[in-house]
C-alpha cells in the first residue's frame, strides 16, 4: 500500500477549443474556416459575443466584447445565437468519451474536465493523443490536453498550445517554463489579485514562488498561501467524480403561512428565496446558467419551470427577476401554499465569465463588492444583522 501511496500521479486536463463555435462548426460544415461569432442578441448593438472561432480572432475579436464592435473589426463576421441544448448534449458526449478511459473524470465546466491515469496501464502521452483525435474524429471537436502530476500543472499546461496542442508539464520544468510568465496569466489569479500582487513587486509566477509563505499568508490569507503552493508546483487536490454533484444545483423554497394570490406577498417571498440562494452561490463560488422555480397551489398541485440563461449569474437581482418573470408567465392565478428558487447548471465562477454589457461593468464591481461585505457582517452578526431588497412584508 505504501508504495501505491507514492506512485507518481498522472492527470489530464482536457479542455475544448472554442467549444460553442466548434459545436456550431460540426453541425455545419460550411462554417469551418471561417470568422464565426456565438452572442447573444444578435439583432441587439449591445449584444455581446459568448465566443468566437480562432479564425475571428486573428482580427482581434475576443470575448466578452461588444457584437458592434466585433462587426466593426470584421465586417464579414459570421454570428450565431447560442444554443445550449445542443453545447449541452455535444458536453456529455464528450465526457462519455472521455470515460471510456478511466471512471476517474471530473467535469469542471461544460467544456473542460480532469482525467486522473495513475493507475491506467497504459501510456498516458498515447492516451492525451488518442483523446485528442477520436474528439475530433468523431465528434468534430478540437481540444487541448495538458499532462502533469497534479491538477494545476495539467491546468496550465493545457492552455499552453491552443488549438489542438498536447503540453507535458512536469515539475523540473516549473523553473524554465512556469517561473517566466506574468503571475496574472497563473490559473486562478484574476486581474484584481494581479494587481496586488504587483504592489508587492510579484510580476511573475518566479516571483511568487520565491516569496515567504508566511508573508503570503499575512497578505492574502488561506488564499495566499494556495497561491505560493500552485506557483512552486504544489497540488494536493484529487481528481473527484463526484465535486461536480456536490452542487449541481442550488435552491431554497418556502411554506407560506397562509394561501395567497397577493402578488405583493409573493414577489418579497421570491426575492428573500433569491437572496438565499445568491449567498451559497457565493459561498461555494459558483454561478448559474439556469433558473428553475416550483409552484405548490393550495390544492397541492405542484410544477416545476425553467429557463436556461444566455449569461451566468450569481446576484440576487437576477436570479429573482428570472425567477418572477417565470411565475407570471406559468402562473394559473390561483392561491400559492409553497414557493421554491433553484440555481442550476452550476460552474466556478473562475471557470465562467459575464457578459456584461460594458456601460454597467462598474456597476456589478460596486455590487459584487457591497455583497461581500454584507456577507461578512451576517457571517459575525447572524443571518438577521441586514436584509436587502424588498422583504418588508414577507413571512412565512
Amino acid at each position: 500500500m505504501g508504495e501505491q501511496n507514492q506512485k507518481r500521479r498522472i492527470i489530464l486536463h482536457v479542455d475544448m477549443n472554442c467549444f460553442y463555435a466548434s459545436v456550431e462548426c460540426a453541425f455545419d460544415p460550411s462554417l469551418q474556416g471561417k470568422p464565426l461569432a456565438i452572442a447573444g442578441d444578435v439583432e441587439d448593438r449591445r449584444g455581446i459575443v459568448v465566443t468566437c472561432s480562432y479564425e475571428a480572432r486573428e482580427f482581434g475579436i475576443k470575448p466578452p466584447m461588444p457584437l458592434w464592435e466585433a462587426k466593426r473589426l470584421c465586417r464579414h463576421l459570421l454570428v450565431k445565437k447560442p444554443d445550449f441544448q445542443k453545447y449541452k448534449a455535444m458536453s456529455a458526449r464528450m465526457f462519455q468519451l472521455l470515460r471510456e478511459y478511466t471512471d476517474l473524470v471530473e467535469p469542471v465546466s461544460i467544456d473542460e474536465g480532469y482525467m486522473e491515469l495513475t493507475y491506467v496501464k497504459a501510456d498516458p502521452l498515447f492516451i492525451a493523443y488518442d483523446i485528442q483525435r477520436r474528439l475530433k474524429d468523431e465528434l468534430g471537436l478540437p481540444s487541448s490536453i495538458g499532462v502533469a502530476p497534479n491538477k494545476f500543472l495539467a491546468k496550465m499546461a493545457s492552455d499552453m498550445k491552443k488549438p489542438m496542442g498536447i503540453t507535458i508539464l512536469r515539475k523540473r520544468d516549473i523553473p524554465k517554463i512556469l517561473w517566466p510568465l506574468e503571475v496574472g496569466e497563473m490559473h486562478g489569479i484574476g486581474k484584481k489579485t494581479e494587481h496586488k500582487l504587483n504592489e508587492y513587486d510579484i510580476f511573475t509566477i518566479g516571483d511568487l514562488a520565491k516569496e515567504d509563505s508566511y508573508a503570503m499568508k499575512q497578505r492574502f490569507g488561506v488564499n495566499g498561501v494556495k497561491m505560493w503552493e500552485r506557483a512552486n508546483g504544489i497540488d494536493e487536490r484529487k481528481v473527484d467524480p463526484d465535486s461536480a454533484n456536490d452542487y449541481q444545483s442550488i435552491g431554497h423554497s418556502t411554506t407560506l403561512k397562509e394561501d395567497t394570490v397577493s402578488q405583493t406577498m409573493l414577489s418579497a417571498v421570491f426575492s428573500r428565496l433569491a437572496e438565499s440562494v445568491e449567498r451559497r452561490l457565493r459561498q461555494k463560488q459558483v454561478v448559474s446558467s439556469a433558473i428553475q422555480i416550483v409552484i405548490r397551489y393550495a390544492n397541492r398541485h405542484t410544477i416545476t419551470r425553467s429557463k436556461k440563461l444566455e449569461n451566468p449569474i450569481q446576484e440576487k437581482e437576477k436570479i429573482y427577476e428570472n425567477a418572477w418573470q417565470l411565475f407570471k408567465k406559468h402562473w394559473n392565478g390561483e392561491p400559492i401554499r409553497l414557493l421554491g428558487v433553484t440555481a442550476l447548471d452550476l460552474v466556478e465562477r473562475d471557470s465562467a465569465y459575464i457578459q456584461l454589457d460594458l456601460f454597467h461593468y462598474h456597476e456589478e464591481k460596486r455590487r459584487e463588492d457591497l455583497t461581500k461585505a454584507l456577507d461578512a457582517i451576517r457571517k459575525k452578526y447572524g443571518d438577521k444583522a441586514i436584509q436587502k431588497g424588498n422583504n418588508k412584508e414577507c413571512k412565512e
